[in-house]
């Protein structure tokens, strides 16, 4: 699980140009929106596209995208349970 959240700190910072954060910078639990990272919807179609073209996972509902990037730990769980790639 280590290597995954690692993985998908450094997917987050190329596919949002976050070239001023390392992975380290970035907390595993903190909030991707809102506090935390401060991310906005056009960074969440980023994220929803960064899984279906790497992990082969789609998200229809809207609302699951909340749930499942409210951290980048629980993106990873995520993930870990529904990629098929």
């Amino acid at each position: 699980m280590e290597e995954l959240i690692q993985q998908l700190k450094e997917q987050i910072i190329d596919v949002l140009n976050l070239e001023d954060l390392t992975p380290e910078d970035i907390d595993t639990d903190a909030p991707l929106f809102g506090e935390g990272l401060e991310l906005d919807s056009i960074d969440a179609l980023e994220l929803i596209v960064l899984l279906e073209k790497n992990y082969g996972i789609k998200l229809a509902d809207a609302s699951k995208g909340k749930e499942v990037f409210r951290s980048v730990r629980v993106m990873a769980d995520f993930v870990s349970k529904n990629r098929t790639k």
